[in-house]
């Protein structure tokens, strides 16, 4: 049975799911009305050091860079969903736990809004967004965290990230939002 988090709760992976060597991270959202115009929400990937900071620009992990350096290519994004329709995932990462680089010790995952400032959209249009974290090997979810907040100015969001305690990784819902877009997110983590 899937564990859902709220907001700023978090759980160790090995106590979730002690067999987890890779997760699928399913990213999820529907859109309010919409006037017509195109609303393209965009996953993104911060890969931290101990300083909180990307560790170089290639560890941002995005539609136009879709895996991580390492030779490993540990953490991959799947491509790039523009319209978010239809039902389940929008957009998904995948994570292999066990050939993240010992140098990385924060995953932040995020979503924004594509050109949301100049178009005047914001998280105020989006509805039922979630991020959901799946074991590759059997399937199964492991755990959700559905958003219950209402951002009705915001444009980029911290969804959730994934954090290296001792030798373990632990998920934790964050549900941040911000505006600005992704370049705030950028100028948070550079």
């Amino acid at each position: 049975m899937s564990i859902n988090l709220k907001k700023g709760q978090g759980i160790s992976l090995k106590k979730a799911a002690p067999s987890l060597n890779a997760g699928f991270i399913g990213l999820g959202w529907d859109i309010k009305q919409q006037g017509g115009m195109d609303f393209d929400l965009d996953a993104s990937v911060f890969m931290l050091g101990t300083n909180g900071k990307l560790i170089s620009d290639q560890h941002f992990i995005f539609y136009n860079n879709l895996t991580s350096p390492d030779p490993d290519k540990s953490v991959k994004l799947m491509g790039d969903n523009r319209t978010g329709a239809g039902e389940g995932d929008d957009e998904v990462l995948i994570i292999d736990f066990r050939k993240i680089p010992a140098d990385v010790v924060q995953i932040a995952i995020a979503v924004s809004i594509y050109e949301g400032e100049e178009r005047k959209q914001n998280f105020g249009s989006v509805q039922n967004a979630f991020v959901r974290l799946v074991d590759v090997e059997t399937k199964k979810e492991v755990l959700r965290y559905s958003l219950q907040q209402q951002f009705s100015t915001e444009t980029a969001l911290i969804m959730a990230n994934v954090a290296r305690e001792n030798s373990e990784w632990r998920l934790n819902a964050i549900g941040d939002a911000y505006q600005g877009g992704l370049q705030t997110l950028l100028d948070r983590f550079q």
